[in-house]
């Protein structure tokens, strides 16, 4: 009896990085596919003016296309993709993506993989991130993380990826792989997060379900990290420091505490004290963590 094709859901949203967005898409279809897994991809384009959705359109016809109106910023278009995928079938796991990450071929094997390894191991799916690295450096640039709580202060630590998969606390969405299991227990991506955060925020909610969260072998692709704002703010004005602070793209201050309060309420305080601080402060900011600015 022909066993049942296995369905997976690749979830990405974009807004006016055309260049990008199609270059990430053509490397997921030169990835590797395995047999008896189908591919179904929903692209939440975010009130693009570059042409993305257009050319999208053209070269992969086959792809959901669904528009956004410009204010969905990162979570709330993967919240639209996830959506409109959960609204269109039953798919047995869904892939996060970042439009920006050059996937490896064998990525799709990284992730399934993990699966198998996690479903032996914990007899059930879970959550699991596939690391990137800079194309120059070859540095880790995002994947998983694990937290360490001090007398004042949390510690995150980043997770290197070996050769066997690895349990992990926190996970970014640049390659992330979650099972139909766990959006059956946890949902999707909370509503709260407007940009970042969300990813870091699902990892936890899923380890309070006791759902398995892990860093799959080796590293899944190439992605650059966008996170340099932080060092340009130590010589802008006090406006504009206070602007990031508060900015959904910056340190996107009420959703961080509300991250902080709900999963380390002990820290509250004292990310409460460090986030002012870094605001305020800036350049001694920067000599207490001997940053290179």
């Amino acid at each position: 009896m022909k066993t049942k094709n296995r369905e997976i859901a690749v979830l990405i949203t974009c807004h006016n990085r055309k260049s990008k967005t199609l270059t990430c898409l053509q490397t997921f279809f030169e990835a590797d596919k395995p047999d008896g897994y189908l591919f179904d991809i929903y692209v939440v384009d975010d009130g693009s003016t570059d042409g993305t959705t257009e050319a999208i359109e053209k070269l992969y016809p086959t792809i959901y296309v669904v528009r956004g109106d410009g204010s969905l910023f990162w979570a709330g278009g993967m919240r639209l993709a996830w959506q409109t995928a959960l609204d269109a079938k039953e798919y047995h796991a869904f892939i996060l993506l970042n439009d920006d990450v050059l996937l490896n071929k064998d990525f799709i094997s990284k992730l399934i993989t993990t699966d198998e390894f996690v479903l032996k191991v914990d007899g059930k799916t879970g959550v699991y991130s596939c690391a990137t690295i800079d194309d120059d450096t070859k540095e880790f640039t995002y994947g998983a993380y694990n937290v360490t709580k001090e007398l004042l202060k949390m510690r995150i630590h980043i997770v290197i990826p070996t050769d066997t998969p690895q349990k992990c606390d926190l996970t970014n969405a640049n390659i992330l792989w979650v099972s139909k299991e766990t959006v059956d227990v946890i949902g999707i991506l909370d509503e709260k997060f407007t940009h970042g955060i969300a990813d870091f925020d699902y990892s936890l909610r899923a380890i309070k379900k006791e759902i398995p969260v892990y860093l799959t072998p080796n590293f899944g692709g190439v992605c650059a990290n966008d996170h340099t704002a932080t060092k340009k703010m130590v010589h802008a004005p006090l406006k504009d420091r206070i602007a990031y602070l508060k900015s959904p793209k910056g340190m996107s201050y009420s959703q961080y505490l509300f991250y902080i309060r709900r999963h380390f309420p002990m820290f509250l305080p004292i990310e409460f004290t460090t986030l002012w601080f870094r605001t305020l402060f800036p350049k001694m900011w920067a000599k207490l963590k001997n940053k290179q600015l």
